[in-house]
């Protein structure tokens, strides 16, 4: 059990805060523990409010505030009392006449609130560095580096538990003030990266220094298996769209695996025009169609393959409507539905399976370029692959030229193609997935399996458009392709064969076109 012996009581605490409902119970407690109180200017007078007996941090340096305010507790008497180590230490600044501060408890300026605002309000960059904590950073990190003496409480929840500790009798031992140190340093670095992404005038999504100000927004159910923890962080400032800000309107709390498919389905469906729908298992699409309207969209996207899509997570770009949320919950078992909105009507029919997970995503054009993966011995940051749904710079490269209706579904099979892993095949006809294969590690193995699993749920493959994220090597994969009565293919092009490759699909009478761009995932 902690004793006040090891864990001592502050003779002295130095509080700033920048909200006053952070200060909780912290200072009641102090001062009915015989703590002396110092404070800057509006918490001392929220201390006087509450009738306790407080000095100023100008009474104390005898130095005033300065330029406005910017200039207050940057002072040799407050942090030469803070940094003060041993009693050698103390015995020098006292013949300073200097005290020691054995408790410092700071909460910053509420930076990436006012981001936000900016953001929001248009405000000039001169306004929102006036929002940038100087004072009470110094503080922290002073506090933190003298963590063998001095007690750092840098959040609301610290002063709470601080608060608890002394009605029990006692402060914090070593462990818990290197515990807070570590806290203290956290915010800072959180709020200095915060501050570096404001003013980056370039945004290089591929910094030297690589320091992403994240906090969490929730803890998962479970990681990628229940025995893992897991949690969702976003970046203050980011505009709040996808699917890390969506509003869960019913269901269980997401797992990791949960995140991981709603991202997929939701970043493939958004690309899409018109009406669609994609079925998600596993982070790779199983199912996916464009229409008239979303129930359509899904019904088709379903039949791509049924057995797969048990399970699922299915996305569409429209709204829900109740002819969509009576499809959606006819009997179907289904993880969780993203959609931009869900009528009212609707969510009354779907919260008659509780269960189901359904998530109000907010669209609209994300700012984050970067993708990041986790290395033994480091990490891994990309741009992200945002190319749009296009044939920009596509090159018919047969005697034979895909007919309107096949580059429609080349471009659908093109962009479904770049959420599948590699290596990755898609079948298209009339706007809808008929076969897809990923993870192979042979494309005419791709081809077979994609080909296959459209013929197992019954589906004619004659006049399908199929698309490649890689080029194709041989001409194995065209001449399998060609015998299902494929007549169109993309591919990125770029083999050192390609010529024996487009001779090949023009003995087979394939149109086909090269991207000069492939669309790997790994």
């Amino acid at each position: 059990m902690i004793s006040a012996e090891d864990a001592p009581i502050p003779r002295r605490a130095l509080l700033s805060v920048a909200k006053k409902e952070d200060l909780g119970l912290l200072p009641r407690r102090l001062a009915a523990a015989g703590v002396q109180l110092l404070a800057t200017g509006r918490t001392a007078e929220t201390l006087r409010a509450q009738g306790l007996e407080v000095t100023t941090v100008e009474e104390h340096t005898g130095l005033g505030e300065m330029l406005g305010g910017r200039v207050k507790t940057l002072h040799p008497v407050i942090h030469a009392g803070i940094l003060a180590r041993d009693s050698a230490d103390e015995e020098e600044i006292a013949k300073a006449g200097i005290a020691p501060i054995d408790l410092v408890a700071v909460t910053l300026y509420p930076f990436a609130e006012s981001l936000e605002r900016a953001r929001a309000e248009h405000l000039g960059e001169a306004e929102l560095i006036e929002q940038i904590d100087i004072g009470g950073v110094t503080l922290l990190r002073a506090a933190a580096k003298n963590h063998a003496r001095v007690t750092v409480l840098s959040s609301a929840e610290d002063f709470a538990r601080y608060a608890a500790a002394l009605e029990a009798g006692r402060g914090a031992d070593a462990h818990e003030r290197r515990r807070l140190a570590a806290r203290a340093f956290a915010q800072t670095a959180f709020y200095d990266g915060l501050i570096a992404g404001a003013f980056d005038p370039e945004r290089d999504p591929l910094p030297e220094l690589w320091s992403p100000p994240l906090r969490r927004r929730s803890l998962l159910r479970y990681g990628e298996n229940p025995h893992q923890r897991a949690a969702l962080y976003l970046r203050p400032g980011d505009p709040p769209v996808g699917v890390g800000h969506a509003e869960r309107l019913q269901g269980e709390e997401l797992s990791y695996n949960n995140y991981l498919d709603a991202d997929c389905a939701w970043r493939c469906v958004t690309g899409l025009d018109g009406a669609a729908a994609v079925i998600v298992k596993h982070a790779s699409p199983a199912g996916a169609a464009r229409s008239t309207s979303a129930l359509e969209a899904y019904d088709r996207a379903h039949a791509t393959d049924p057995v797969s899509a048990f399970g699922g997570v299915v996305a569409t770009n429209r709204p829900i409507d109740e002819p969509l949320a009576r499809r959606l919950t006819d009997g179907r078992f289904l993880e969780l539905v993203l959609a931009p909105d869900v009528g009212e009507t609707a969510r009354a029919i779907l919260a008659r399976r509780p269960r189901l997970r359904v998530l109000r995503v907010p669209n609209g054009t994300e700012e984050t370029a970067v993708e990041t993966r986790r290395i033994s011995g480091g990490w891994l940051l990309q741009e992200r692959d945002r190319l749009p749904f296009g044939d920009d710079g596509w090159r018919t490269v047969t005697r034979r030229a895909p007919a309107a209706e096949a580059t429609a579904d080349l471009l659908l099979a093109w962009w479904l193609v770049r959420f599948l892993p590699s290596n990755a095949i898609v079948v298209v006809r009339d706007g809808a997935a008929l076969g897809l294969c990923g993870g192979q590690p042979n494309r005419v193995d791709a081809v077979r399996i994609a080909l296959e699993r459209a013929r197992r749920h019954g589906h004619t493959t004659a006049g399908a458009a199929l698309a490649s994220d890689g080029f194709f090597p041989f001409p194995d994969a065209l001449e399998e392709a060609a015998a299902a009565g494929v007549t169109a293919l993309v591919q990125p092009g770029g083999s050192k064969r390609d010529a024996e490759v487009v001779t090949a699909a023009d003995r087979l009478d394939l149109a086909m076109v090269h991207t000069g761009r492939r669309h790997f995932r790994h």
